[in-house]
């Protein structure tokens, strides 16, 4: 298959170069230095079973990129102002291909739909531990890697057959992906607790060790599950998740565990805040849904969404 990469950082790059080791014809999207270091040395992988490094093409206009068969979606959703265009460049001059976000959060389709159509969108949730080390170097951190991804519109009774061949196509290359007819379902599954969890850790600055021991800390958290699965009844997405599946969660948690919005936060970098608690407050008041937990957490954490300037000095 011939894919493009946009956002070939931590996660796509991670995906992309396993892809082109396995075969695939991989273009990467990307800029600034770690587009030279794609160009100068390729891309490097240290991975846990071991490092590896990858030529493959990289650009930073998609409009230079050749026709693809997908495009993996997998900026950061406040990137989505400049990634969701090029999207719109590379479908248009591919037809028949499949879009597949890997973001967090539950707007990303219809986003892309809104650019694309709803026809080559997928919908899709991804779990790893990974991070860019430096320019054209990737590191795992960790050995969780996981894709889970389906159909978004349309019929979502059954596995379709593009879903069924990107799926060989990713497990083939050694990914760890599960196809799913509803991909709907997944990604609230994931966005109940990430919406939750994030805004809880990164707005008490804390573990959440300290968050789930405390009682009425840990009332207050349920309280905030609870608001976000009768958010799922509404929008009529048949999750998985009870409140008990995620207490006994939580409770399998390490008490030291910090969500990756909490890391940016104290890193001064940008923060999904309009993917997750702002997602949920939006669409919660669409239905007329109160969510004074979730809204709270909204307010605390809007404020720093832009980041944090970067002061220049000697």
């Amino acid at each position: 298959m011939r894919f493009a990469i946009v956002g070939s950082g931590a996660v796509g790059g991670f995906y992309g170069a396993k892809l082109a080791r396995a075969g695939h014809d991989v273009t990467f999207l990307a800029r600034g230095a770690h587009l030279q270091a794609l160009r100068e040395r390729g891309l490097e992988v240290r991975g846990v079973d071991g490092t590896f490094v990858v030529k493959a093409r990289a650009e930073e206009d998609a409009a230079r990129a050749e026709p693809v068969d997908v495009v993996l979606l997998t900026v950061k959703t406040y990137d989505n102002v400049t990634a969701l265009p090029m999207v719109r460049t590379l479908v248009a001059a591919s037809p028949g291909a499949m879009v597949l976000p890997l973001q967090n959060g539950v707007e990303t389709a219809d986003a892309l739909a809104a650019e694309v159509g709803q026809g080559p969108v997928l919908g899709g949730i991804t779990y790893i531990l990974t991070s860019l080390t430096e320019p054209g170097v990737i590191t795992q951190t960790g050995a969780t890697q996981r894709i889970v991804f389906g159909e978004w519109f349309g019929d979502t009774s059954r596995v379709s057959p593009r879903a069924s061949a990107l799926h060989a196509a990713l497990t083939g290359a050694g990914l760890h992906a599960e196809v799913v007819p509803d991909a709907r379902v997944p990604t609230w599954d994931k966005f109940i607790f990430l919406a939750v969890y994030s805004g809880f850790t990164a707005a008490a600055r804390s573990p959440i060790g300290p968050l789930w021991s405390d009682p009425h800390v840990r009332g207050t958290y349920q309280q905030a599950l609870d608001e976000m699965l009768a958010l799922a009844r509404a929008e009529g997405v048949a999750v998985t998740e009870t409140r008990a599946s995620l207490e006994r969660f939580m409770e399998s948690l390490p008490p030291t565990g910090r969500s990756s919005l909490l890391f940016d936060l104290e890193q001064g970098k940008p923060l999904e805040v309009e993917a997750l608690q702002g997602a949920v407050v939006r669409r919660a008041r669409a239905h007329g849904l109160p969510t004074p937990v979730m809204s709270t957490l909204y307010a605390v954490l809007r404020p720093h969404a832009q980041g944090r300037p970067r002061v220049r000095g000697g």
